[in-house]
């Protein structure tokens, strides 16, 4: 049923299911249908136009009826099809995963072999191996199955060669399994919904290529019909009575368009990604349904105010930002740390509008820059503040970079997409932005490609490149978790320097309190989608508030403090589906009481320029000395 959801998505891939079951259906109870018998030639009523009586789709040459032939040939080909679609998939996948799985010499000389069939025009080695067997419709279907096994043989093959090295494989290896054993349990079952795929993706052409051989007279023998040969005996015909060459012309074309969507939604529906909405092509910009009032503006340079950000899968409401206020002035570092899962990066990529949609949905609140509210406004707008006024640096620069374009392409790039400035100006601001992140040597480092870079050096272009309009704002979403503790303080370093010469305004992004610490002016602490606690770096470290906040502390180790033991927070954070009443916290805290669990409990200041979500916060005197 999963299946079929997934497929109905696709409304092509639907038309295709519907049109291909109809003709399915009609071939499989055409023995059933008060039809002519449609080898029996009537020649006094030859070439009778359609809507005839006792024929409606009139009669050919020989005065056969031809709605009767268009049936038991359409039967015939959709036969001849599928089955010439399954032995090449059986035997094209068997060789794949042979080659693959073995490799070696085996896997040289079966490919090798794979390779010499490719060579040739696969309509002309078809010719020539019916030429050798003789017309027929069985040699015909030989012929079309064997010149299709090597393209199931070099796609299996990729697959299987990196699932062998897998180490599920080398798990069943060392448990004493056999190879013939773990092809069958282990190797198989990964490569089969690429098999099927495949063939229903190849289903159509091979129906053209055995009616392209029937049409040739090589197929189907008089009086038997299929499509191709209905063409063939019609083409005398052509521009005299046009209709019987028209009718298994037009039965083809439906067919083939049929398959051929209906194996593009089958595809799809069985690719992992396309059910939590990977492979659904994203909106221009994150959808907006607000329906309540919008909070008003403030003075602060980048205001989020009560945000609410939802992900809608298949019926599920996922809030992954349950209602943010953060702000940000110019200058100004502020760090939002939490677990993973607690809404950090979804608050952040709500900012510009970069959620997902769909499935994200932003249903409340408001994003103020410089006054106007960027929620919803349009996407002209937008597009000119992303990049130029508010800048991210994501977690892997790898994935953010174009592998196939240099750093230095890509950052005149960024360059051009704001300012009107010519290629020579454009890569001189680009050597300056690389040296200003200290790549040693950015004359020619900026011609290199980002697999020639190590992890830092891709970090910097990043950064390089969120500075390349000079923003106001540079979002920084984890940007130093991937990277060895020397690359990430020389990284904080450069950020730290460009904050303090270019005065820009950081939200930072990360899970380590260390780097809070050494960056940032400020702190935000987020548990399921919510602030629990927000105040100064360093009373927030020194006198944590929230139960939570103080968990998060206690399990970072720390050097030269005296033996402890490392704290872990029991539990799990909770669904954002399916949250608890009142604090979400309440499941995982050892103070929490009946209280907690009641109803919301708001954010709420505790001392000078601190807040938290908390019934009964920890350390207030201390805090108040």
């Amino acid at each position: 049923m999963a299946f079929f959801k997934l497929l109905a998505r696709n409304r092509l891939a639907l038309l295709g299911l519907i049109v291909i079951g109809i003709v399915v259906l009609l071939a499989v109870i055409t023995p059933l249908l008060p039809l002519a018998d449609p080898d029996v030639t009537d020649t006094p009523n030859r070439f009778k136009p359609p809507f005839s009586s006792g024929a409606i789709l009139g009669t050919d040459h020989l005065g056969r009826d031809l709605l009767s032939r268009l049936m038991w040939g359409t039967r015939l080909s959709l036969a001849m099809g599928f089955a010439a679609a399954v032995i090449a998939a059986a035997l094209g996948s068997a060789i794949g995963i042979i080659a693959g799985y073995f490799g070696g010499r085996t896997d040289n000389l079966i490919m090798r072999g794979v390779d010499m069939l490719m060579a040739f025009p696969y309509i002309l080695l078809a010719l020539a191996i019916v030429a050798a067997l003789g017309p027929g419709l069985m040699n015909a279907l030989i012929a079309v199955a064997a010149v299709n096994v090597p393209f199931f043989a070099r796609n299996i093959r990729g697959i299987t060669v990196g699932i062998a090295h897998k180490e599920f494989v080398d798990a069943a290896r060392l448990a004493g399994m056999r190879d013939r054993q773990i092809i069958v349990s282990e190797v198989l079952p990964n490569v089969a919904p690429v098999i099927v795929i495949a063939m229903s993706t190849t289903v159509g052409w091979m129906i053209l290529e055995t009616a392209g051989l029937s049409f040739l007279g090589l197929g189907s023998q008089p009086p038997q019909a299929d499509l191709g040969s209905m063409l063939g005996e019609a083409r005398a015909a052509l521009i005299t009575n046009p209709h019987t060459s028209v009718v298994p012309g037009a039965m083809i074309l439906i067919i083939v368009m049929g398959i051929n969507l209906l194996g593009d939604g089958i595809r799809d529906a069985l690719d992992p990604r396309l059910k939590s909405g990977a492979l659904s092509r994203p909106m221009a910009a994150t959808q907006v349904d607000r329906k309540d009032p919008v909070p008003a503006a403030t003075n602060s340079l980048l205001d989020i105010a009560a945000l609410r950000t939802e992900f809608r899968v298949r019926g599920r409401v996922y809030k992954a930002v349950g209602g943010v206020d953060l702000h940000v002035e110019k200058g100004e570092c502020l760090g939002i740390i939490g677990e993973s899962g607690s809404g950090k990066s979804a608050t952040a990529l709500s900012v510009m509008g970069l959620v997902a949609s769909p499935p994200g949905v932003i249903t409340h609140g408001a994003v103020h820059f410089d006054g106007a509210d960027l929620i919803g406004a349009p996407y002209k707008i937008l597009r000119s503040l992303r990049g130029r006024r508010v800048a991210y640096i994501f977690q892997d620069p790898l994935a953010t970079l174009h592998p196939l374009y240099r750093v230095g392409d890509q950052l005149i790039e960024a360059i051009q997409a704001h300012e009107q400035v010519s290629k020579p100006a454009a890569r001189a601001r680009a050597i300056d932005l690389l040296k200003s992140v200290r790549i040693p040597n950015a004359e020619n480092r900026i011609d290199s490609f980002p697999y020639e870079m190590s992890g830092g050096m891709r970090q910097r272009v990043g950064i390089a490149m969120a500075l390349a309009n000079g923003p106001d704002v540079i979002i920084a979403d984890e940007p130093t978790t991937a990277l060895d503790v020397t690359v990430q303080a020389q990284i904080l370093s450069v950020l730290s320097d460009l904050r303090r010469d270019r005065g820009l305004a950081i939200i930072f992004i990360t899970h380590d309190f260390g780097v809070v610490g050494q960056l940032c002016d400020r702190v935000a602490v987020m548990y399921a989608g919510r602030i629990v606690e927000e105040g100064p770096t360093d009373a927030v470290l020194s006198a944590p508030q929230h139960p939570y906040t103080s968990r998060l502390i206690d399990c970072v180790p720390t050097l030269g403090g005296g033996q402890r033991k490392l704290a872990a927070i029991p539990g799990r954070p909770p669904m954002v589906d399916r949250l608890p009443e009142g604090c979400a916290f309440a499941d995982r805290c050892d103070k929490a009481r009946d209280a907690c669990r009641a109803g919301d409990i708001a954010l709420v200041a505790t001392d000078a320029g601190r807040k938290t979500r908390c019934l009964f916060p920890e350390n207030m005197e201390r805090a108040r000395a």
